[in-house]
């Protein structure tokens, strides 16, 4: 039996009368910057991510990029995020200017932790005329860059109680969270000053291409975020901003707005994979070995982007499930405090233990909605069989 990580080809299928209908709508118009399927996609993510505002963007990253820019953060600002995180999340910090501060994970989320920030806060912080400096570098810290990673929502009440302490913005990277919710109703983008989505090929809701959204409550944040993707243009060809050509393509809209009805259900199907996963791990008796990922808390909504397991010996059992024709993937192998591109921080191994450690062990799973039980429950059997030897 072969499980691949990701297979796409069943969703096309299934839709596929659907998406060339939409993308030849499209080609019949003619209109394919900003067009009609832009603006209803901006108003259907918005409010499916119980906000007021949509801006269609470029991609992910530039969803990241555009929102660090809209609130003046640059040289000499501070961001506190995660390193256990796709690139983009620091990358985006950097390229505006501002510097990548770096608090540690909780181990059970693997989300960024508020006590981490708080700690850093306290030992390294202090307030000077109502702004938060870094005692160390003399950097204002001026926002707050939370994760929510693999589907599952930070701990977001406690990020913004800090936030509100020491005046931060918060920018929420929810790349890998469309429709994550937690125990208290609210969505993944709902709490900060704006919400940033990916909508990559392998994401929950993937485009065709690269392709991504900002949301946010504030309508003046709204406005901002319109003029800064069209090179800070308004009205045209007079610019008040320097902004850049962030603009979501019409026919990646048109292709997102076929398939995001459907969200509900693809993410329903992901939780109920992750219940055979876990109820075939519970049978297995693996707990020396492998630990899947705690239940979401009750009332909360994890969507599962990716199912992440924790394992003795993981390459050599990543090694052996690719002998077996399972796909597997490690999300992530280097924290981004220890990138080489990020030296100049002056991080090193150790500062930030859960981060490396997560590095370290865990082991992503074919989680995708079209899986089947047998082909789930041979993963686990697979995993099962590497581990016996050791027993």
């Amino acid at each position: 039996m072969k499980v691949s990580l990701l297979d796409l080809k069943p969703q096309y299928l299934a839709l596929k009368d659907e998406l060339d209908a939409a993308i030849s709508r499209v080609c019949d118009s003619q209109q394919f910057i900003l067009g009609p399927s832009v603006r209803s996609l901006e108003a259907d993510v918005a409010g499916y991510s119980q906000c007021a505002h949509g801006i269609g963007v470029s991609s992910g990253t530039d969803a990241l990029l555009i929102a660090l820019m809209v609130l003046d953060i640059g040289p000499g600002d501070e961001v506190l995020t995660t390193p256990y995180t796709f690139f983009a999340t620091a990358g985006t910090i950097a390229r505006v200017g501002a510097r990548p501060v770096f608090c540690d994970i909780d181990p059970s989320s693997f989300n960024l932790s508020a006590a981490s920030v708080q700690t850093f806060i306290d030992a390294h912080c202090e307030l000077r005329e109502g702004r938060l400096v870094n005692r160390q570098t003399g950097g204002h810290i001026k926002a707050l860059m939370p994760v929510h990673l693999y589907g599952q929502v930070s701990d977001m009440p406690a990020l913004m109680a800090l936030a509100g302490r020491y005046g931060l913005r918060v920018i929420e990277d929810a790349a890998q969270a469309i429709g994550a919710g937690d125990e208290h109703g609210r969505r993944a983008c709902s709490y900060g000053d704006i919400g940033c989505l990916s909508f990559f090929p392998t994401k929950n809701l993937g485009a065709f291409g690269d392709a991504g959204m900002c949301v946010t409550n504030d309508a003046a944040l709204a406005e901002r975020l319109e003029i800064f993707r069209v090179h800070g243009s308004k009205p045209k060809y007079y610019h008040a901003f320097v902004g850049g050509n962030f603009r979501i393509d019409e026919i990646q809209a048109a292709v997102l707005g076929v398939k995001l009805p459907h969200l509900d259900d693809w993410s329903s199907s992901r939780q109920r994979n992750a219940a055979i996963y876990d109820r075939a791990f519970a049978h297995a008796g693996l707990g020396a070995w492998v630990t899947p990922p705690p239940p979401a808390p009750a009332g909360a909504r994890h969507i599962y982007n990716q199912y992440i397991l924790r394992a003795v010996d993981r390459d050599a059992l990543r090694a052996h499930l690719a002998a077996n024709d399972i796909g597997t993937e490690i999300y992530y192998p280097v924290p981004l405090h220890l990138q080489e591109c990020f030296k100049y921080l002056g991080y090193g191994p150790g500062d930030f233990p859960e981060s490396e450690k997560a590095a370290l062990d865990t082991l992503a799973l074919p989680i995708y909605p079209e899986l089947t039980e047998p082909q789930l429950l041979f993963v686990v059997e697979t995993i099962a069989g590497f581990y016996s030897a050791r027993r």
